[in-house]
C-alpha cells in the first residue's frame, strides 16, 4: 500500500454515522477513504448488541436510498406503531399512533452492531478506501486541504476531512474545535428483558424522578430497556442480583406489561449534553457524536447524526453548486454548518429541558407536568407537531 494517498474526502470514524457518511457522499461523486481504530465484529442474531437505536422515518429513507436497508432488514429490524409516555406522577398518558399520521409504523428498533456491520460490507462496492486498524496521530492544514499522520507512517491528503470519530474525537481536537459540556450525573442502564405481557409493538417510556425508563420493543414480548438513574444508583441496580433487579424494574415500569425479567447482561453508559461551538475549522468538518452528544430520552442521538449526513450530501451534490462554486467549496461547509448546528443546538436543549422538568419531585412541577402531557395528547396539531419532529418529516 502506497505510504501517502489522496482523496477528495477522508472521514475518521466508521460507526454509523461515519460509514453512512461515507456512502453519502461517494453516491454524490466523491472519492472518500475511511480511517477507523478497530474492525467491527460480525454482527451475530444469536448475540443481541446491547445498543440499540429507534430509526425515524427519514433515516430509513436516507439508508434506502444508500442501498443498505434491505440488507438490515434481512438481520434484524423491529417495527414499533405507538408510543406511549406517562409520569408517574400521574395525569394521562401521552400516545403516538401510526394509524394517526395515516403510516404503517413510527419507526423501527435496530441494533447498532448490525447497522454497521450492513454499513461496511456496502464500502467496497462504491470504491471507498478503508484504512484499519488505524489512527490518526498528526493533522496540517492549509486553504487547500487536510494532511493526515496515521500511527503507522501512512499519510493521507484530501480536501476536506470529517470528524465522525464520536464523543472524544481526536480530529475535532486536532482541529482546535472546542465543546461546551454539561453532566447529567446520570446514566443510562441497558439490557434486555422480556415481559409477561406483549408490549404490543409500542415503545414505551415513564418519567420517574430519577429519570426516564424506556422500553422499546425487538420482539412480540421483548424490549430493549434504557433506565436513566442517577450515577450512585445506577451503580447500585447493575449489582443487584437478577431477583431483585427484575422486581425494581418492574415497579419502576408500574407494571403495566406484568414481571419483567432480565435475559442479557446488563451495562451503563454515562449521559452527558456536549455541543462544538462551531462545526467547521478550515477544511476539517465535525458531525455526528463529535459534534453533538444529546440526551437519550427521546432516542434522537443517531437520527440527528444522520440527520447530519444527509444535510451534507444534500449541499455537495453536484446539482447543489452556485456560482462555480467548487463542489467542497467552503460557502457550502458553513451553509451546512449554519443548518445542522442550528437544529442540533434546539434538540439538545428542548431534551435539556425536558430531562430537567421530570428528572425530579419538587411538589409544583409534580402536579402540572402530567396534566400537560395529557392535555398535548388532546390537540392533534400540537402531538402531529412533535411527531413530525421526531420523524424528520
Amino acid at each position: 500500500m502506497s505510504r501517502r494517498a489522496r482523496t477528495d474526502v477522508v472521514i475518521v470514524g466508521g460507526g454509523v454515522v461515519g460509514a453512512a457518511c461515507a456512502l453519502a457522499l461517494a453516491d454524490a461523486g466523491l472519492s472518500v477513504a475511511v480511517v477507523e481504530g478497530h474492525e467491527p465484529a460480525p454482527w451475530q442474531a444469536a448475540q443481541p448488541d446491547l445498543r440499540v437505536f429507534a430509526f425515524a422515518a427519514d433515516n430509513v429513507q436516507l439508508l434506502q436510498r444508500l442501498g443498505v436497508w434491505e440488507a438490515i432488514m434481512r438481520g434484524r429490524a423491529h417495527p414499533y406503531r405507538r408510543m406511549q409516555v406517562w409520569d408517574a406522577a400521574g395525569g394521562d398518558d401521552l400516545l403516538f399512533d401510526a394509524d394517526r399520521f395515516g403510516r404503517s409504523e413510527l419507526g423501527w428498533i435496530i441494533e447498532n452492531g448490525l447497522l454497521v456491520d450492513r454499513l461496511w460490507a456496502a464500502l467496497p462496492a462504491v470504491g471507498v478506501d478503508v484504512h484499519c486498524p488505524a489512527r490518526v496521530e498528526g493533522m496540517e492544514q492549509d486553504e487547500h486541504g487536510v494532511r493526515l499522520r496515521l500511527h503507522d507512517g501512512r499519510r493521507i491528503e484530501a480536501t476536506l476531512a470529517i470528524a465522525a470519530d464520536g464523543a472524544e474525537s481526536t480530529l475535532r481536537q486536532l482541529a482546535g474545535i472546542e465543546v461546551d459540556r454539561h453532566d447529567y450525573h446520570q446514566r443510562g442502564v441497558v439490557a434486555y428483558v422480556d415481559s409477561a405481557l406483549p408490549n404490543q409493538g409500542t415503545a414505551w417510556q415513564r418519567f420517574l424522578p430519577g429519570g426516564p425508563l424506556a422500553l422499546l420493543p425487538v420482539a412480540e414480548k421483548r424490549s430493549s430497556i434504557v433506565w436513566t438513574l442517577p450515577e450512585e444508583e445506577a451503580q447500585r441496580v447493575l449489582q443487584l442480583e437478577e431477583a431483585a433487579f427484575n422486581r425494581e424494574l418492574t415497579r419502576a415500569f408500574g407494571g403495566r406489561l406484568g414481571e419483567l425479567q432480565l435475559v442479557s447482561k446488563r451495562a451503563a453508559f454515562p449521559l452527558r449534553r456536549q455541543l462544538a461551538r462551531h462545526y467547521v475549522a478550515g477544511r476539517v468538518l465535525a458531525l455526528g457524536d463529535a459534534a453533538h452528544v444529546v440526551h437519550p430520552l427521546a432516542g434522537q442521538g443517531v437520527n440527528l447524526g444522520l440527520r447530519d449526513v444527509a444535510a451534507l450530501q444534500r449541499w455537495l451534490a453536484p446539482s447543489a453548486q452556485r456560482r462555480g462554486q467548487p463542489q467542497l467549496s467552503p460557502q457550502r461547509l458553513q451553509r451546512w454548518a449554519r443548518e445542522r448546528r442550528s437544529d442540533n443546538t434546539i434538540a439538545a436543549y428542548s431534551f435539556d429541558g425536558i430531562n430537567r422538568l421530570f428528572s425530579n419531585d419538587e411538589l409544583h412541577l409534580t402536579l402540572a407536568r402530567g396534566r400537560a402531557l395529557g392535555c398535548t395528547g388532546k390537540l392533534p396539531p400540537l402531538l402531529q407537531m412533535f411527531w413530525k419532529r421526531a420523524a424528520g418529516v
